[in-house]
């Protein structure tokens, strides 16, 4: 059988009852914008550099952005970014405490985001 150029150029049919990945009832019935964030997690994650910087704050409680760059050795803007993406994350707050600003892990969080990592993998 011989496809023209003209049948490559109409749309595919979209049979009624055939529903779209994201359409209520379709098997990959998903909402994007929380699988958005799922990723922006895990990426957060997949980092050396990030997953220094949650043992770190994990084995001495609460620190300042200064206190993190003089202990990885790292520039004060590196340390910024990736707490920046941390934060975005959820899995690290902040906390003010008069002009400082501290950082300490978010356990609840880890511990969800360890489940899924792990229900995923099995």
């Amino acid at each position: 059988m011989m496809i023209s150029n003209q049948d490559l150029t109409q749309p595919m049919p979209n049979p009624s009852h055939l529903t779209q990945p994201g359409d209520p009832g379709s098997p990959v019935d998903i909402d994007m914008d929380k699988l958005r964030k799922a990723v922006l997690v895990l990426r957060a994650l997949n980092h050396d550099l990030r997953r220094r910087i949650i043992d770190l704050l994990y084995a001495e409680g609460h620190l300042t952005v200064t206190d993190i760059f003089v202990a990885l050795r790292i520039e004060q803007s590196v340390a910024s970014q990736h707490l920046a993406v941390l934060r975005k994350a959820d899995i690290v707050v902040p906390k003010r405490d008069g002009k400082f600003i501290f950082y300490e892990v978010a356990p609840k969080r880890l511990l969800e985001i360890k489940k899924v990592i792990t229900n995923l993998s099995d």
